[in-house]
């Protein structure tokens, strides 16, 4: 069966989540965290894309992205990600071979209803698998820096931050504290498996007109992996 198109839309937040390549452990030390980092910061705006949060887990990535007007810049972004860190891990190894899955997911986010609940989603993931009890406790998700914890220099404010402006860190230290709706979690990761919209009522109608073309809720088929 051929692959579903990858729908990636000029100026939106995408979610966008690559794994590894079985059952492989990515970040085993700091260094690994650190190493894939700086290859984000360093080439995020030379593929003309802005990184609003991030969190690197054992074994995944789940980034919340925006290309520009080039769209072709995200998918550039993520192999350039993807081949220096299988570089790095396999001089380490003393190893060949790939370190991630084929092909990274990703999923259009609407911004006006999904972008913070996406993000919420991104960087609760070490909590809702035990790793910590608190966002702020992990080092190495975005959590800190829009609690106002640790400045991250080369991360990209989203406009519903920018907005609060110095209540930014305090409001959002109350969206992650409140209780999630009901099937919100649910709704999020099954659009970035299917690589389909978040909202497939209002947004897809936004999406028709930029892309000139139809993009329909897919409803579940073939099992996908799991994992969040």
């Amino acid at each position: 069966m051929p692959r579903m198109g990858r729908v990636i839309l000029p100026n939106h937040p995408h979610h966008v989540v690559q794994r590894d390549h079985n059952r492989q452990v990515i970040f085993a030390e700091p260094g690994d965290h650190a190493h894939y980092l700086e290859t984000l910061a360093e080439f995020k705006s030379e593929f003309g894309v802005k990184v609003y949060a991030y969190c690197l887990m054992t074994n995944h990535v789940h980034l919340l992205l925006v290309p520009g007007e080039e769209v072709a810049g995200l998918g550039r972004l993520m192999k350039r990600l993807a081949g220096r860190q299988t570089r790095r891990h396999n001089a380490l190894e003393g190893r060949t071979g790939t370190l991630w899955e084929g092909r990274y997911k990703s999923s259009p986010v609407d911004t006006d209803e999904y972008m913070l609940a996406c993000m919420r989603y991104i960087e609760l993931n070490p909590v809702r698998a035990k790793m910590i009890n608190a966002p702020e406790a992990y080092r190495w998700s975005s959590a800190r820096h829009h609690l106002g914890i640790e400045r991250c220099r080369w991360l990209d404010e989203d406009p519903c931050c920018s907005a609060l402006g110095e209540d930014a860190p305090v409001r959002h230290r109350e969206f992650l504290r409140t209780a999630i709706p009901e099937g919100e979690w649910t709704l999020i990761r099954e659009a970035v498996q299917r690589g389909q919209l978040t909202d497939a009522d209002r947004f897809a109608d936004e999406v028709e007109e930029i892309l000139g073309r139809r993009v329909e809720h897919r409803p579940p088929g073939r099992p996908v992996g799991g994992g969040k």
